[in-house]
């Protein structure tokens, strides 16, 4: 029995999740089915990609992914398989491989089959669940499509580091409003040293000079930085809304500035 996961822009009010669901269990009855996440923005593949990126290091091997967010091709474009950390991965070519990070896949495939012959509107529906029903009965990969090097590579974006300083982006708003940003505790770690820091947020209207090990070890309504459980820094507000309430999004940007001489 193989584990599929769902990951979509649908919204779960539709019937589209209901619908991918009952053709799954329809052709492929044993299989395990898990929602990762129906509430993705509309067409935002790299929101898709960071969810799934911090969820499918802890599932099994052999978990098959699909990935159906922004996932109808342009024109002549491809739908892809992939099999990257011993796990599968069904997607567009829209960038999304490349965004889940880390070393690149061990093998992808253009995959073929009953509906890119003949595709319709609704390609989740039919090639998605043709193709993870296979693998699930333990069709190799390598048999339902062809092998490709040439699929869309886009990269996560990178905290940038000049000297003693780190210029992070807010990529993810969490369910909290907590602001989520693309500073590893690793980097973190290796440009600081030890040394003590400053946060600023949104330019310098706001600053932080600790890290947080848990929520509530600041008040309520109190501003705070902690490294999450992705081991990413993060900005809150305890018991508040700190994306609204200091106007970030995922275009917003903060600076680490760790002071040069001086011990923590």
């Amino acid at each position: 029995m193989h584990i599929i996961t769902l990951t979509s822009d649908w919204n779960e009010n539709d019937y589209y999740v209901a619908s991918l669901k009952g053709k799954l269990l329809s052709t492929c009855p044993e299989a395990r089915i898990i929602d990762i996440n129906h509430h993705i923005k509309p067409f935002n593949t790299a929101q898709a990609a960071f969810v799934v990126r911090n969820s499918y290091p802890h599932f099994p091997d052999n978990t098959i992914h699909i990935i159906a967010v922004n996932s109808e091709p342009e024109l002549e474009g491809q739908i892809l398989g992939a099999r990257k950390d011993k796990q599968y991965f069904l997607c567009a070519d829209n960038g999304l491989l490349g965004l889940l990070g880390g070393a690149d896949p061990e093998l992808v495939v253009r995959l073929r089959g009953q509906t890119v012959e003949k595709p319709g509107s609704f390609i989740s529906m039919s090639l998605f669940t043709e193709i993870a029903c296979a693998l699930s009965e333990g069709k190799p990969l390598s048999e339902l499509g062809e092998p490709t090097e040439e699929y869309d590579r886009q990269t996560p974006l990178r905290a940038t580091i000049e000297e003693n300083t780190i210029t992070g982006s807010v990529i993810h708003i969490d369910s909290y409003q907590n602001a989520i940003t693309n500073i590893s505790r690793e980097l973190f770690d290796r440009v600081g040293r030890g040394k003590p820091f400053e946060i600023y947020v949104q330019s310098k209207h706001y600053m932080i000079d600790r890290i947080n090990m848990r929520y509530n070890e600041t008040g309520p309504g109190d501003l705070l930085a902690i490294f999450n459980s992705a081991n990413l820094l993060e900005i809150a507000i305890r018991n508040g809304n700190a994306a609204g309430l200091l106007k970030l999004t995922t275009d917003s940007t903060l600076r680490v500035e760790f002071k040069e001489g001086q011990d923590a």
